[in-house]
């Protein structure tokens, strides 16, 4: 490896990124080493630390090649990515009311968690040459068109989680693109005046789960439990918590998915506030960087890349703690590098991959 290659990385959010995807392992393995899958204790941590190594190892592949070449095949992903998602309304696999699946052999994928990143790079693309262009409804229409078609393809599964997260990245690059701001205040008013419409069109377990995030009472042995456990889980941990294995809430099996969406309240549970606050404080080191990535690079492509990555780490860390402490609805998003699961690991470590690739590049140099 060129050590001028090594003298462009930054190795802050390498470092923060590391320090996640470790504890990460550590705490999947105790939630989840009394599930013998196989008669392995320690199936899940393996699985995940084996694609962890599968994903450095193709990262490092990836930082050979440069970004901007991403920005010729943002029409040809962002169709390959309309396909991938019909697909799974066709051959997809159903699980917890859901079709979002698709089995390749001992793997399983969601490939909505795979779209996110290449909505992020069509998405920066397009707005490459619009940017300070979007002065007008008309201006904006075709863009909103371009994130339509993913966000309904992924709904219709249904993944109302994975469909705003499409929200918050388009907010965030048009942003950087220079959006009139009255008009996006507008929508964002218009929008906020009709979501009591939604209401007719949501199933009867997504109303269910807003009926809960008001109330855990109104269901405590259905749709409200998660969150009555993760609560407890949370907040039994006090200070510094039960430590590792220690957690009664996960390790006797009343706290549910305490391996992928409800990992944090493991965390709370085992490691206490500070174990809690080391993580948190870790996610701010990550998305502290993306924006001072987006804001030095030396393109507009990369700059809205940075931008949409950072808008999509943010997104899910607000929304799955704000989940898991019951300050807002459950909606089955994953904690990012944290949460178990091939798919989401990959995607967010190939997303930290071109943020790298991004800083690395920031100024001309040879290889």
């Amino acid at each position: 490896m060129n050590k001028r290659w090594l003298r462009r990385m930054d190795f802050t959010l390498i470092g923060a990124t590391a320090a996640i995807v470790v504890m990460s392992l550590i705490v999947i393995g105790s939630a989840t080493h009394i599930n013998t899958a196989g008669g392995d204790h320690y199936w899940f941590v393996q699985k995940q630390g084996a694609f962890v190594v599968l994903n450095v190892l193709f990262a490092i592949f990836l930082m050979n090649f440069d970004y901007k070449a991403l920005q010729n095949y943002g029409r040809n992903l962002y169709i390959f990515n309309a396909v991938m998602l019909l697909l799974v309304m066709i051959i997809g696999q159903t699980a917890l009311g859901a079709q979002r699946w698709i089995q390749l052999g001992p793997i399983t994928l969601q490939p909505s968690e795979f779209s996110k990143i290449i909505m992020i790079i069509a998405l920066a693309a397009m707005l490459e040459d619009r940017v300070g262009k979007l002065n007008t409804v008309s201006d904006i229409l075709p863009v909103l068109g371009y994130v339509a078609l993913p966000f309904f393809l992924v709904l219709k599964q249904p993944d109302l989680g994975t469909s705003l997260v499409f929200i918050a990245i388009l907010l965030g690059m048009m942003f950087v693109a220079g959006v009139n701001l009255r008009i996006l205040a507008a929508g964002f008013a218009a929008g906020v005046a009709a979501s009591p419409l939604l209401w007719l069109f949501l199933k009867d377990y997504q109303k269910m789960r807003l009926k809960v995030f008001l109330d855990p009472s109104v269901d405590p042995l259905g749709s409200g439990y998660h969150i009555i456990q993760s609560k407890i889980a949370i907040g039994s941990g006090l200070i510094f918590g039960k430590g590792l294995f220690g957690g009664t809430q996960s390790q006797l099996n009343f706290l549910p998915e305490n391996h992928t969406d409800f990992i944090f309240a493991v965390v709370g549970e085992e490691l206490g506030f500070v174990g809690a606050a080391a993580l948190l404080l870790l996610y701010l080191v990550v998305l502290w960087r993306g924006v001072k990535i987006a804001r030095d690079a030396s393109d507009t492509f990369g700059r809205l890349l940075a931008v949409g990555i950072t808008s999509m780490l943010a997104f899910h860390v607000l929304v799955n703690v704000g989940m898991t402490t019951g300050i807002m609805p459950v909606t089955g998003i994953p904690l990012p590098l944290m949460s178990y699961g091939v798919s989401s690991l990959t995607t967010n470590l190939i997303a930290i991959t071109i943020l790298l690739n991004i800083h690395m590049r920031k100024a001309k140099f040879v290889f």
